[in-house]
């Protein structure tokens, strides 16, 4: 599994990784964390606000921090 974090290293983009990565370590999934900052790769997504979480190439959060538990399910969806 990829998860992409994206943004531009902001306070919450950096807390937004952070989220993701403790996510990923309490799903016991194998994946992949990114964090992407270039704007032409944030702009190719189709993301106009950061933060924003890619999993596996779909669009999940965009412009807010996520709670943790919602970032575990994604995960746990994408999964099946």
């Amino acid at each position: 599994m990829k998860i992409e974090v994206l943004g531009t290293g902001c306070t919450t983009c950096d807390t937004v990784e952070a989220i993701v990565k403790e996510a990923v370590a309490m799903s016991g999934v194998d994946a992949q964390v990114i964090k992407v900052s270039n704007r032409m790769e944030i702009a190719r997504a189709g993301v106009l606000m950061t933060p924003a979480v890619v999993v596996d190439g779909q669009v999940k959060l965009v412009g807010k921090l996520p709670e943790i538990e919602e970032v575990v399910e994604w995960i746990r969806e994408m999964k099946e």
